[in-house]
């Protein structure tokens, strides 16, 4: 137990720096993606979030030629659930017909071993998908199975270091880049973490999906994956609000 927390319940995200000190923060982001369809037009949505000024993005679905997708991020989970919804009701999003099945919630979370932890919850999600030079995006959730949860802590480090260790080449080659969020209680269906997959090409995003159905993660403890939606930014603000 702490002085800050005497009854030894400490929500705080943490990690273990390089040199070995630890580092705490009890700051992260929530971040939603709400779908629609029959959005015959993107220009007039794209001009009420201009005027809007908060953070977010705004993406054309590639699978439906009416459909779009807006991902709005902060810190608070009250601006989601007060100024983003009554914006929805008072836009020229409120013609739209909501897509319930690609509505996702998530928040970031530390996993143990970012030096930064500052850059890597807050700074680092919001620059990745606000980067006009990296306008695509396939987002989607996912479930892991209870066997996971079972294995030894070892073990699981093992299966997802095989896991990260792909998305990280990845990601040093410049074909794209992730945002892992978790969703515990946050999901309609009862999913464990929403996976955002950022690049500046559509290819090599699936691309990744298809090399990390071969790790052991995916292939032996990934209960269910998807809805998958993909579509290109044509609005994006990191924003001065939210």
């Amino acid at each position: 137990m702490t002085p800050e927390h005497p009854d030894g319940m400490d929500l705080r995200e943490r990690s273990r720096a390089a040199d070995g000190s630890v580092q705490v923060l009890d700051r992260r982001l929530f971040v939603q993606l709400l779908a629609f369809g029959g959005a015959v037009d993107s220009a007039p949505l794209s001009r009420a979030l201009s005027a809007a000024d908060w953070p977010g993005v705004l993406y054309e679905d590639i699978a439906d030629p009416q459909g779009v997708a807006l991902l709005t991020f902060s810190e608070s989970p009250d601006f989601l659930a007060s100024e983003v919804r009554r914006f929805l009701g008072a836009s020229p999003f409120f013609d739209l017909t909501p897509r319930r099945e690609f509505a996702m919630l998530g928040r970031t979370y530390a996993q143990g071993y970012e030096p930064d932890l500052e850059q890597a919850l807050i700074t680092r999600p919001r620059q990745r998908v606000c980067d006009p030079r990296t306008p695509w995006a396939i987002w989607y959730p996912l479930r892991r199975s209870g066997a996971f949860e079972r294995l030894p802590a070892e073990e699981q480090r093992v299966i997802l270091q095989e896991h990260g260790g792909i998305g990280h080449a990845y990601g040093r080659a410049g074909y794209g880049s992730d945002i892992r969020l978790a969703c515990h209680g946050l999901d309609r269906n009862d999913n464990d973490f929403v996976i955002g997959l950022i690049g500046a090409d559509l290819y090599p995003l699936s691309s990744i999906v298809q090399r990390m159905r071969k790790t052991r993660q995916t292939s032996e403890f990934i209960e269910r994956m998807g809805p998958f939606f993909a579509g290109k930014a044509i609005w994006q603000n990191p924003g001065s609000g939210g």
